[in-house]
Parts: C-alpha cells; structure tokens; sequence
C-alpha cells in the first residue's frame, strides 16, 4: 500500500506524537509498505524571537492555510491517509473531498474536555474553545479512529457522534528500544546526568500539563523524605523545566538538596535512569495512555501509578496504585510495597509484551486494509505480512 502519514507542525513541539509518526514511518516501511510523511511547514512562523501569542497565530496560517494546498497534492498519491494525532483531525474535510480512505489515531480527548468545561482546573479561552470544536467536528467525519486506550475510546463514544463500530482500539507500542541496561554501563551515564553514586533515587517522567501532577509528585516524595528510606534518597524529575510553583514547593520543603531536574535528555539517558531507579513514580491525574509505564518496566524498574484509567489499563497487575490526590497516604503505600519491587520488575517484563510495536504496527495495516475494502480497493493479504 502507498500510505500517506500526516504528522505534527514541528513548531508545536509535540515529542510524543513526533516519535509516534517516527514509529509509523519506520515500522510500516519494514512490512513493505510505501511510505510518505507529511506535515505543515512553517512557512510564516520562522521568527522565533515573537512573542509566544504572534507565533501561535502565525502558526494557524501555516496550519490552516497554507497547508491544506499541500495536502490536495499529496493525496492522489495515497492509498490511505492516516493523521497520527487527533488535533488535525480538522483535515478529514479535505479527505472526504476525494474519497480517500483515511484513519485518525486519537491519543486522548483531555483538551476537547477542557474546552466543553468537564476540567475546571485546566480553563479554555475562547479561542481554545472554537479549535476543539473544530477538532471534535474533523473526528466526527473521520472515517475510522483508533484510539489508543479503552478510556480514550469510552470517552470519544460519549463526546462524539461516531457510531461504534467506526471506533477501534489500538494500543501505543514501545517508542524506543527500551531495555534492562547493564549494572555496569549505567555509572557512566548517571554520573554525565549528575546522579548521585550510589543512591537510591525515584524517577518520574512528564510534561507540566496540570493533568500530569508534577506538583503531587513533589508532595509525595515529600512525604517520602520524612521516612528517611535509602531508597527513595533523591527525586529525579525528567521533562520540562519546572514551573514557579514547583521551585516554591521545593524551596519552602527544603528539598533543593534532593530533587534533580533533567530537561529534554535522550532515550539511551532515560533508559539508564529507568534501568538504575528503584522505582518510576507517575501520578497523573489524567492521561490518553501513559508511555513511562511501559517505558519502565520494559527497563525493569517498578510502577508506582495512579489508581485510575487509563493507568490501570496499561499497568495491568505489573503496577502499585495509589490515589494520587491522597499523597501522604500514597507515600505510605509506597513504603508498604518495597518487599515487592523484585517481583514488579518481573511482572513488568512481562506486561510490557502486550505493547510490542510490531503488534501496533500490524494492527494498523489490518485497520488500512478494512478502510480500503469498504471503498473498493483491494489489497493481497500478503502484503501485511511481507
């Protein structure tokens, strides 16, 4: 098959859904599939030095405008065309304009409830507010969408006008070739990192959206301290740079000695922290999947995760749950689980089996090919596996 992806403004700087094209593109040329990626260009939006509104404006005439014209040009070299991340679901107009078998891959539907008001605590502007009505209105003309969790389905069934059977579950795949690394390759890295040697640490990996809870993290690790644990010596925060509140947090609880923050570092870095941490620490109050989960314990570090979906869904029964919005009674769970870490590790090493790329990438070329059936086009079977 010819298959067009249509992947993410570079500008946006939306890492997960880049990497998510990434493993698309390679994953899909493996099975001998053609493939293309293609995306808007920032034609306009090249002036770094404006303010960050003028660039977000600046961006929408190269999304909205520009683009589209690009896209028509692209799209009679497709068999199917596939938006990896809902937030351009705004271009199945285009699709349906020619006919083209098209599939949309959902990762959550957090910012289309924001802006229907279901998340007071993560308020939308107006213009926010018309985006996600756009976005929301592309879905409902999709032809397929995948959603990546059976909450991020569950909540697209609720939100949208899609009939079920338009709906499909497809689990994200490991992003990156996450393993155990070795005890003795792990110093050197640390140490680059400015680990402590020989030190207990927790680990959590994540944004500064509100949902992400990086402030509950601090408080649970807080809580943490108090028990003066060997394991738990330090915090490693790997993600964005933190926010005022979370400097004031750390600063007010005495904490500049035990927390370390690590901005955009690589995958064999985080592979090394995930390999070495006694345990990943992820409390997110909401998510479309959950990557760290499965990142970790395909490194064998164990899962402390919140008691909620989706987590419990990609955690399975390889992960500790606790609520999230209780964070002293979750650094008592923490402390009641550390007989259990060797068995989680265990138990992760397993559950990470059920997210396999190849898994991933073969069920989206079966979801191809029931596009193209249902619009005439035939595809030999052969080709899936090939």
């Amino acid at each position: 098959m010819k298959i067009l992806l249509l992947a993410n403004y570079l500008p946006d700087d939306i890492q997960s859904m880049d990497k998510f094209a990434t493993m698309l593109e390679t994953g899909l040329s493996q099975f001998g599939h053609q493939v293309r990626v293609i995306r808007p260009d920032p034609s306009i939006n090249r002036i770094k030095s404006f303010p960050t509104n003028i660039n977000k404006w600046l961006g929408y005439v190269d999304k909205f405008i520009f683009f589209p014209k690009k896209l028509r040009q692209e799209i009679s070299w497709a068999d199917v065309v596939h938006i990896c991340d809902h937030s351009n679901a705004i271009y199945t107009k285009y699709l349906h304009l020619q006919n083209v078998p098209h599939v949309v891959t959902c990762n959550d539907l957090l910012a289309i409830c924001s802006a229907l008001g279901e998340i007071p605590e993560n308020p939308t502007r107006w213009t926010g507010k018309q985006l996600q009505k756009m976005i929301l209105n592309g879905l409902n003309h999709a032809q397929k969408v995948a959603c990546i969790s059976e909450q991020t389905r569950q909540d697209l069934l609720r939100l949208s006008s899609l009939k079920a059977n338009a709906i499909s579950l497809i689990y994200m795949g490991l992003n990156y070739a996450y393993t155990p690394m070795k005890k003795t390759e792990t110093p050197d890295y640390l140490d680059n990192l400015g680990i402590p040697k020989n030190s207990g640490f927790l680990l959590h990996v994540g944004g500064n959206a509100c949902y992400k809870n990086r402030l509950g993290v601090l408080e649970i690790f807080y809580y943490l301290t108090q028990k003066k644990l060997q394991e738990y010596c330090y915090l490693v925060m790997v993600g964005q740079s933190f926010t005022n509140e979370m400097c004031q947090y750390i600063k007010t609880h005495n904490l500049r000695q035990k927390v370390i923050e690590l901005v955009r570092i690589d995958n064999e870095n985080l592979r090394a922290l995930y390999s070495s941490a006694t345990a990943l620490l992820f409390p997110s109050l909401k998510e479309g999947f959950g990557w760290p989960i499965i990142e970790a314990q395909a490194c064998g570090c164990p899962v402390f995760t919140s008691n909620r979906t989706p987590m419990t869904e990609v955690g399975g029964e390889a992960a500790i749950y606790i609520n999230p919005s209780m964070p002293e009674k979750a650094a008592e769970t923490i402390t009641e689980s550390l007989p259990m870490l060797e068995l989680l590790k265990q138990k992760g090493l397993l559950n990470v089996q059920s997210f396999e790329r190849e898994k991933m990438i073969i069920s989206y070329i079966q979801l191809y090919q029931e596009l193209c059936k249902d619009t005439n086009f035939r595809v030999d079977k052969g080709q899936v596996f090939s």
